[in-house]
Order: C-alpha cells, then structure tokens, then sequence
C-alpha cells in the first residue's frame, strides 16, 4: 500500500478548507450603505482547485496581454517529452532548466534564421509554462511556450527609434519535424553529457 506524497495531500487538504467560512473569512464592509458580507479565505493553490485556478490563469492571461505582449503577434509552441524523459524530469527536477535553455536556443535561432538575423544580435521574445501532468492527471512533464512571432534584431534598431518586430513565416511540417528532431538531439546529447540518460 502506497501513500500520496505529501505535497499531494497539502493541495487536497488545503482544497477542501478553500471558500469554507468555518476556515477563516474577512468581514466586508460597504462604506456607503454599511451592508456586510462575509469572504471566505480561498487556498491560493494552484495545482488543483479550480476556483483559484481559474482565477490565477485569467489573470496571468491579462498581464501577458495588456503587460507582456502587447498587440504584437505570439504564436504557441507546444514540446512533449517521450516516457523516459518525462520520468527523468519528474525524478530530477534539476534537469529541466538547462533542457528549456536548449529548446529556447533551438528555437530563437530558427527564427532568426527566417527573417534573416545574425544570431548574435537577434532579441526574441518567449513566456514558458513547464506544465508536469495531462488532461487525465496523469505524468506528462511539456513545455507550453509563447513567442513572439519574429525577431527584433539589436544591431540594426537606432537607439532613439522604436525597435521594429521583424515577422518570422509560419513554420512548415517539414520544419517543425526538423526542429524536432533538433532539440532531441541536443536534449539526449546534454544529459548523456550528465550521466542521466544512457543509450539514445
């Protein structure tokens, strides 16, 4: 017999305690008609309450709109990891970052690549949500990615003009599989490099 981790238990427990008056509540108080209502403490938690959940995603979605973003155009980028990656990563937490740097690298160079920008000088633009599980709970460590959609290039921008986004095509089938098969290759040869991978 098994029993859940105990940060799995923290989130159910702190779950079932969230909007529960008995739990802890703020009295509120309107200044001016003086009517009282009483706001139950939520659990702030993210993993699996959907009331803070959905509240924390609609405003992140805002700040990355009005804030981040901006009217320039983003496209989504999405990298899922095969079984054995993804239990290394959920094993080894340690190991994700440096293979994030790698996809970005990966990435930002295709795009500089299409708009023509040295890659030394080429300024992209991503957010990335390292998400741990599926639509079933289940394990499935993927990066959800947003880029801007082109390259500022840093070399050729006067200082005192407002830098300009160069567009970058969408990319094709045969470029994405490319791609693909650039980051896996990068990505098995770094943690072979580690001692955390064995064979390809």
């Amino acid at each position: 017999d098994r029993s859940l981790p105990e940060y799995v238990r923290e989130e159910f427990e702190t779950y079932l305690r969230c909007g529960v008056l008995e739990h802890g509540f703020l009295r509120v108080v309107c200044e001016q008609c003086r009517a009282e209502r009483l706001v139950a403490f939520s659990c702030k938690k993210r993993g699996f309450c959907p009331s803070c959940g959905a509240r924390r995603m609609a405003e992140s979605a805002r700040h990355l709109v009005e804030e981040v973003f901006g009217p320039r155009p983003v496209r989504q980028w999405v990298l899922s990891f095969p079984y054995p990656l993804r239990f290394l990563f959920a094993s080894k937490p340690e190991a994700i970052g440096p293979v994030l740097v790698i996809v970005q690298r990966v990435i930002a160079g295709w795009l500089a690549d299409q708009v023509g920008v040295d890659h030394a000088s080429a300024q992209c633009g991503a957010v990335t949500l390292i998400q741990r599980f599926g639509s079933a709970l289940n394990l499935n460590v993927h990066f959800h990615m947003l880029w801007l959609d082109g390259v500022y290039d840093a070399n050729v921008e006067p200082p005192r003009r407002k830098p300009r986004l160069r567009r970058a095509r969408a990319p094709t089938s045969a470029q994405l599989t490319q791609l693909a098969n650039t980051i896996a290759h990068r990505v098995c040869r770094h943690l072979s490099r580690r001692g955390w991978l064995e064979g390809e």
